[in-house]
């Protein structure tokens, strides 16, 4: 039988509530139009997808451990390089093994840090350069003004950021000049030379974007209001929104994440529409996904961290499409180890995940019905807050000192009533899911919000 090619295309910090598929024209905020994704949604009305996959190790290193050798990187693995073979094995490596030609087109820069290893097997490594802070260019912008970018809370640091970005980026001119256009046209490169050899492949495509800096083309930024006069924040700072950028300006930074996302899905439907041309739908295995999702200051802050474990980071998009697997959309609980598993079953090479911890759901993409897991666990290495959820409830266990949260995520899908006093046995039942091995500080009683004002009396 022939094998099947596999393709993993991830998208880095897309939120799973601004893909058109998932959102069904909801506005996620009062003042910001609903994201459109017409060319994700293509992939995700042929393919079996999943609203419940979620991380355990954040943010975008351990999160890609997990995809490339199906282990938990939670909790004791921070962001590190790949260790050296055998220690750690790689989805590359297992397949160079197995006869495939692999390839690794990215510009997600952390992954072409030295030393770091992530392109280790794959038989072709492209590196697009400029994302970000990556030490691209060493000028500052010679044709933007910072002071455009930024507004006058920005911190110096911040400011020096912003610039480098802008320097990076400031001979672009077309469309496919923006990083999203270079990797999905330098995939297609890559599969016109290669597609007729007759051997198995896998792609493995790492879009930085929609990553902040959020600066889409003209065509892309409608999400904005047009009468919006300030500076052009394409990069938010940290810390409580409130104290650095006024509603208005967090709106239009929204704003901008969201034409960012319109603007990858532009170059993913370009990527999907040339893979039909090449029939390659026929005999490969496609995966569209992202490490995490972004806080837009849905609670407050803008930026990821470790204090901010609900939905808006922590749900992401997830798709396959495998040849003779018909559309649906799934609720089962999984988590990132478990992918690895799961494609090389899918692929007919099951027998190498056998030591892996994350468990096959190939069964679950064909047909069967059933639960993978009953909770999961997501939490940063060097945090002290954890998340544990059910289908039905989130619990966000926070450090001595501070209130634990409980979400119903059926009746409160934005996180906004704890009810960690109205169901506090919820609360327990999920916090003893885990051992204490998953926490650096393990509480036994609950924290509720009473507990602030109560006093313990021990006199007679």
């Amino acid at each position: 039988m022939e094998k099947l090619n596999l393709i993993y295309i991830v998208l880095d910090s897309l939120r799973q509530d601004h893909v058109s598929f998932y959102n069904k024209g909801e506005r996620v905020f009062d003042n910001v139009p609903p994201c459109k994704t017409p060319g994700i949604d293509k992939l995700a009305q042929k393919s079996v997808v999943f609203n419940n996959v979620y991380p355990s190790g954040l943010p975008t290193i351990p999160v890609r451990t997990e995809w490339m050798t199906g282990q938990f990187t939670l909790p004791y693995r921070p962001w590190q390089p790949l260790l050296p073979y055998p220690k750690d094995v790689t989805v590359a490596e297992i397949l160079a093994r197995e006869g495939y030609k692999n390839a690794l087109i990215t510009d997600t820069y952390h992954l072409f840090k030295p030393n770091m290893n992530f392109h280790r097997a794959f038989h072709t490594f492209i590196w697009i350069r400029g994302q970000e802070y990556d030490a691209y260019t060493s000028n500052k912008p010679l044709k933007k003004n910072v002071n455009d970018y930024v507004n006058e809370k920005y911190t110096e640091q911040w400011v020096r950021r912003v610039e480098r970005f802008l320097a990076n980026t400031e001979d672009f001119e077309k469309e496919a000049d923006w990083f999203p256009g270079k990797v999905f046209t330098t995939a297609v490169k890559w599969l016109e030379k290669n597609v007729h050899e007759r051997k198995p492949f896998i792609l493995w495509i790492d879009s930085f974007d929609p990553h902040e800096p959020w600066d889409p083309p003209a065509r892309f930024d409608t999400y904005t209001d047009k009468s919006y006069s300030g500076p052009r924040l394409i990069l938010p700072m940290g810390g409580y929104a409130d104290e650095w950028a006024s509603k208005e300006q967090q709106d239009f930074i929204r704003g901008l994440y969201a034409g960012e996302v319109s603007f990858v899905d532009y170059w993913v439907n370009y990527f999907i529409e040339k893979l039909e041309e090449m029939n390659l739908f026929d005999n490969s295995i496609i995966v569209l996904t992202a490490d995490h999702g972004h806080p837009l200051a849905d609670h407050g802050k803008f930026l990821k961290g470790a204090d901010r474990l609900y939905n808006e980071l922590v749900k992401v998009p997830f798709m396959i499409w495998t040849p003779d697997v018909k559309h649906r959309v799934v609720d089962s609980l999984i988590q990132f180890p478990d992918v690895l598993p799961t494609l090389l079953d899918l692929l007919g090479l099951g027998n190498n995940a056998r030591v892996m911890q994350g468990k096959s759901f190939s069964d679950i993409v064909k047909g069967e019905e059933r639960e993978q897991r009953d909770s999961v666990i997501i939490g940063y290495h060097d945090g002290i807050d954890r998340c544990i959820r059910d289908k039905e409830w989130t619990l966000i266990i926070r450090p001595e000192g501070e209130i634990d949260e409980l979400y119903n995520l059926n009746k409160d899908p934005k996180e906004k009533n704890n009810l960690i006093d109205e169901y506090p046995d919820e609360a327990k039942r999920l916090a003893i899911k885990f051992g204490n091995y998953f926490f650096k500080e393990r509480k036994t009683v609950i924290k509720g919000i009473q507990e602030r004002y109560e006093v313990s009396f021990t006199g007679v």
